[in-house]
């Protein structure tokens, strides 16, 4: 019998993110390794990073208008129970619900602040703005604790909202509970 033939094949190289032994990644969605990262090496370029940053800035535009639209709102009315005419006041602070979703959307301010803060940094000093992937996931797992924890605050909101607004119509006392018929102040 003849000896097999040995084959050699030589694989192409392959452009998926590699981590080296110095603990640094390379690859067309990481910037460049080592010292300074190019352009070229960035797939989307600056512009994508700028509108990262501006994201950033239109959450936290969003999120400190309605925090305070919540916390500058109040109502006031008067009911009328058995002749006795009582003031009624509604603010925010007055409900768990719309407490937890103030602070829920005052976090949500200041993540988007500091992530505002350090993406500024990064494209000041002209650096990825993501700069490696374990960042970008981390960033995206951040979010979404964030936007879940948005969701649940206004869910949890609009029960309330839908009682202030509805009343409550099988109690036994007059004008108990009943819509609050209120201009806002």
């Amino acid at each position: 019998m003849a000896p097999a033939a040995e084959v050699a094949v030589q694989l192409p190289e392959s452009k998926l993110a590699v981590e080296s032994i110095s603990g640094t990644m390379s690859g067309p969605l990481v910037g460049g390794s080592g010292g300074g990262a190019t352009a070229a090496m960035r797939p989307f370029g600056r512009k994508a990073e700028v509108m990262h940053v501006l994201l950033w800035l239109i959450c936290i535009i969003t999120s400190v208008a309605a925090l305070s639209f919540m916390v500058t709102a109040q109502q006031s009315s008067s009911i009328s129970i058995y002749g006795f005419t009582l003031p009624v006041q509604s603010k925010w602070s007055f409900s768990h619900s719309f407490q937890y979703l103030a602070g829920v959307c005052a976090a949500v301010a200041a993540h988007s602040l500091l992530q505002l803060l350090i993406s500024m940094s990064r494209l000041l000093r002209k650096s990825p703005v993501i700069p490696s992937r374990s960042h970008a996931w981390l960033l995206f797992a951040g979010d979404q604790v964030f936007a879940y924890a948005m969701v649940s605050a206004g869910a949890a909101a609009s029960g309330v909202t839908n009682l202030n607004r509805t009343g409550i119509h099988h109690t036994a006392l007059p004008d108990f509970c009943k819509p609050l018929r209120t201009e806002l102040l």
